[in-house]
Parts: C-alpha cells; structure tokens; sequence
C-alpha cells in the first residue's frame, strides 16, 4: 500500500470537509431520481466514475460527522489509521468465526481487548469480543445474564422459568433496551424505570425499593443496567454503589459504557468511572470516543463459562475441531460470520500508542470545558452536570427547534435536541479531536449573533391583526 499517497489523500479530505458544508440541503426525492436516472444496472460504468460520483454523493448528501463543527451523536473524526486497518480488512477479509481460519486476525483482537480489559480493572481470564456496535454488546450482556441467573433459560426458553425475570435502569439509559426486552423474549413490560436523582443519576434508594417491590411480588429481578455517559446528557451513574449494591443484591451488573469507557485512559477523568470494575459485563464502543470509523463496538465480561454457555455451538464444518484453541468466537458471541473488527483499534493504538489516544481523549475534555465557560458568559444557562465533553444549555424564551434550524440553515454548526425532566434543551457534545478554541468561540459568538437577530426581529414585528383590530 502507497501510504504516502493515501496519506495525502485523507488529509486533503478532511480540509475539505473542515472548509465545506456540515449540513445538507436536499430531499430524499432528489437522491432517489438521481439514482435512478443514473444507476439502472443494465450496463458496466468505469469504477474511476463511479467511486468519483459516490465521493461526491458523500461529500455533498450527509451530516458531515467528522466536521470540527458538528457537535452531535457520539460519531467522530477519525484517525488515518483506523481508515488504513479498515481499507486492510476489505483487501484481505478475514473471517473471524474460527479460530483456525484467521489465528493472526483472531490473536489481534484479543491482545487489543486484553489491554482494555485491564484497564476497566477486570480479571485477566474475563471474555472480551468485539461486536458490530453497543446494543448488540448489550444483547450479549443480557443474553449471559439469564444464562447465568436461569441454567434452563438456554434449552427451555423463558416460559418454562417459574417466575418473570426484570432488569432496572433509568430513562436516561440508552433505549436500545426495549429493542432487547423484545428480541430476548423479555418483553418491554420487563425492564423497570428507576428514578434519578437532581443530578440525573440513578437513585440507589429507589433502585433497593423496586427491587425489593418485585421480589415480594413474585417477580425475579436478575440485573442492573448502570450507564457511564448517557447519550442525552452525559450523566455517569454511581457506579461504586451499584456495584456494592448489586454484589449483595446478587444481581447482575452491566455497565453500558458504549461512549464514557475511553475516559479510564485519562488520569484525569477515570477516577469518575470509580465502580466499573465491579462490573459484572461492561459495553464499550470504540467508534465513539476511541475515533475510529463504524462499527467497532465491544463486550466485556468477568464470567468466560457463562458466555461460553450462552454462545456455545457444535458444528461439523467448522475446521479445526481436532486441536481447537481457547475458543472459537462464533461459540462466544452474538455474530457467526463476522468482519476483522478489531484491527481498526489496534492500528490507532499501536500508531499513536496510548498517551496519544489520552491526548486526543483530553482535549475533547477540555473543549467541552471551553464550550460551558463561553456559554456561561454569554447568558446561556448549563442544565446538565458531567465531567464528559456533553454540554445541555438553554435560555430564556429559547424556542429549541427554531434555533437548531438556524444554527444548520447557516452552516454554524449541527447540535441536537434533548429533553431534560420534560423540557427541551439543545444538546452539544464535542465529538472530534480537531475541534479547536476557535471552533468553540465562533460558534458560540454566531449563537449569541442569532439570539439577537431574533429578539430584535421580535421587537419590531407588527402586532397581529386582531390585536390592532382591539386596540
């Protein structure tokens, strides 16, 4: 591979995106005849062309997400090279399911999930896998955790335990849950709500109260989801306590760190994630805060014999059955088939090496600092609390919706909305290791430009009809 070239290339892409546009304009109508004008299938195209328009479709068709101005959804910018390991795997695309079939690909991978095992104060024999992104990692989570608190839940199914198994978090947790009460056999009606304190963090009093409701009930209260960065305001939950609790409860932990885990690198921040090696399973993506591309999720586990019983499987064809290894990861995980995940992190960690990866991770930290004071002296009201990059703000008489499409109408940046005990907020999160003080300082100056177009625009406005009609 030309590196040099490829090197050149990604730089020259990611000026561009930095000078372009971060929002779209277009419909799904224009996509749609577009591609069906020029893409019917019935005839060869030159694949210099084509890669060409699909570059320019990319360029010009999404939320840039690797802007040093979008402030979004946890989708980062991302190093040369995760985008090398990326490129790599399509070349050579190893199968993972098998030991036998790809041993340097799979040894890889667990050297890369052992070093971060350790660093989330797990046991060195716990079983670590990479998967397509967190709520699968949080499927596994649940999937282990019946097998362990139910030995017939794997051969007889949940109807034939004798009572309802429930498991407990908070809205704030993330609500790909409900997709796994479902897909488990759980049901929705399993997962119960537990209450927050002022701060948004899970309430241990109404987490023992619940649990001890259910008990009295009939029910029979398995696990606790316990979440480090929640994805609308970036609360960590107490995880010492829960971990304490859980242990005497003799209930299964799972900390859903899919974006605040990278925080245990930094010396700074990881004295918040205090608890998470009590964990009984621990989610973690790396296609968040590690900043390497889609989808690199992992799952984190102290109990190898009950991941290996919730995934076991015997096949004929697979190879390598007369001088198996450890394991084979299509009888430890959720997926059979499954792409060369895993390099894409290694190749950024052995690149940079892990104070590179705690500097980018800091920096982020500190922007999200520079964010809070810029708002703060610029009258805008913080409504959230986290050591995280994830800034919640508001002020008085801002109508959230109106203002987000302002902010994207004007290429300013791309924000979303969230709600915090019922009232809408704007939500900023700094999810990319080239967003500058720069970058902090306009944006939060065009804000402050905007709020006052619209106040003077107010002042100014004629009185409606009516109210000149009564006047």
């Amino acid at each position: 591979m030309m590196m040099d070239e490829f090197r050149s290339e990604f730089e020259d892409l990611q000026e561009t995106i930095q000078q372009g546009p971060i929002y779209p304009n277009v419909t799904p109508e224009e996509i749609r005849n577009y591609l069906t004008s020029r893409y019917d299938f019935t005839k060869a195209m030159a694949l210099d062309e084509v890669v060409s328009d699909v570059e320019r479709m990319l360029q010009n068709w999404q939320v840039q997400v690797t802007h040093p101005r979008y402030f979004g959804l946890f989708n980062p910018s991302v190093t040369l090279a995760s985008v090398v390991a990326d490129t790599l795997v399509a070349m050579y695309n190893p199968q993972l399911a098998n030991w036998r079939t790809s041993p340097a690909a799979n040894e890889i991978e667990r050297h890369t999930l052992g070093w971060l095992t350790a660093k989330f104060g797990l046991p060195t024999e716990s079983r670590a896998t990479f998967t397509s992104g967190g709520t699968e990692a949080n499927l596994s989570a649940v999937v282990v955790a019946l097998t362990k608190a139910f030995p017939d839940y794997g051969e007889s199914g949940l109807r034939n335990l004798a009572a309802a198994p429930t498991i407990y978090l908070t809205e704030e947790a993330h609500h790909g849950y409900n997709k796994i009460a479902h897909m488990t056999g759980l049901g929705r009606k399993a997962l119960r709500m537990v209450a927050t304190d002022s701060n948004l963090k899970l309430d241990i009093g109404d987490l023992e109260s619940r649990v001890a409701e259910d008990r009295r009930n009939g029910f029979v209260p398995f696990m606790v989801i316990g979440t480090c960065g929640t994805t609308g305001t970036g609360v960590i939950d107490p995880l010492a306590e829960l971990g304490r609790y859980c242990q005497g409860a003799g209930l299964w932990l799972h900390v859903d760190a899919a974006w605040g885990g990278a925080a245990s690198l930094s010396p700074t921040l990881r004295h918040h994630l205090s608890g998470i090696e009590l964990a009984d399973s621990i989610t973690c993506d790396a296609h968040k805060w590690f900043s390497v591309p889609m989808g690199c999720g992992m799952f984190f586990c102290r109990h190898p014999e009950s991941v290996a019983e919730a995934f076991r499987s015997e096949v004929s064809y697979m190879p390598g059955k007369e001088s198996r290894p450890v394991f084979d990861p299509y009888t430890t995980s959720v997926q059979w088939s499954r792409r060369f995940i895993g390099l894409k992190l290694f190749l950024a960690l052995a690149q940079q090496g892990e104070s590179g990866q705690v500097a980018m991770i800091e920096h982020q930290t500190a922007m999200g600092n520079v964010f809070r004071e810029s708002l703060v002296a610029s009258g805008w009201r913080i409504v959230n609390k986290t050591p995280l990059p994830l800034v919640c703000f508001t002020r008085d008489g801002l109508v959230v919706s109106d203002f987000l499409a302002s902010l994207r109408k004007r290429q300013i940046a791309w924000m979303s909305e969230t709600q915090i005990k019922g009232a809408s907020v704007v939500r900023a999160c700094v999810t990319s290791f080239r967003t500058t003080e720069n970058d902090i300082h306009w944006v939060v100056g065009e804000m402050n430009r905007l709020v006052s177009e619209d106040v003077r625009q107010q002042a100014v406005a004629p009185a409606p009809a009516y109210a000149r009609g009564n006047a």
